[in-house]
């Protein structure tokens, strides 16, 4: 019998050490219940819903953009979190924030974003730094893999100057940034984009730290 227990010991500290480094280093960025963490226009545009960051309207168009922006900055990190969005006129559109920083004195942010919209899902933009798109897949990858007006899985791995988006498993775009000028740290945020009536929701947000 003691050997057993000692089988079944050596089994579990096994299974424990060779458990996934994701799952055992990511932490949660949002705990469900406040902005813990977070800044921006928490008056107006961003709530908390049944556990979840949601932003914007069905019945009137949201102004303009706005983002929700950690406090904290990063630079190597594996970032998930889950995310749905609905709209039934105008620009039905919103992204997630990477390497990213305030525009002095304005609501827009300055950097990579992971979008998110039809046309644009997967796809990485520099928001109003280059106003480009960098990246962007093939629509079949996107219409393979979405889940329109559901919760999507949205992982963005930045590591050095690589990032890679994946759409519910899905690799969608691996885009290497060739400027070095372009800085490879900042804040996270979540995006709701002007000029719709749309409403975007963001839960389960978690960041894994790398090297």
């Amino acid at each position: 019998m003691k050997a057993l227990i000692a089988a079944a010991g050596l089994t579990c500290a096994l299974v424990l050490a060779t458990a996934s480094p994701a799952q055992a280093a990511a932490k949660p960025l949002f705990d469900g219940k406040t902005f813990s963490g977070w800044e921006g226009d928490t008056a107006k545009t961003f709530r908390i819903v049944n556990g979840t960051i949601e932003a914007g309207s069905l019945t009137e168009k949201v102004p303009r953009n706005e983002f929700l922006a950690t406090t904290a900055r990063y630079t190597n990190f594996v970032l998930r979190l889950k995310v749905k969005l609905i709209g039934t006129e105008g620009f039905v559109n919103s992204g997630v924030q990477i390497r990213s920083e305030r525009k002095p004195d304005h609501h827009e942010m300055i950097g990579y974003q992971a979008d998110i919209g039809a046309g644009w899902w997967g796809a990485i933009y520099d928001e109003t730094r280059r106003n480009t798109m960098l990246a962007k897949p093939d629509p079949a990858v996107i219409q393979k893999a979405l889940k329109e007006n559901d919760w999507n899985d949205y992982e963005i791995r930045a590591e050095g100057p690589r990032i890679v988006l994946k759409l519910n498993g899905v690799t969608t775009v691996d885009y290497t940034e060739k400027d070095a000028s372009i800085p490879q740290h900042g804040l996270i945020a979540v995006q709701i984009h002007g000029d719709g009536k749309t409403v975007v929701s963001f839960k389960d947000i978690t960041l894994e730290e790398l090297p």
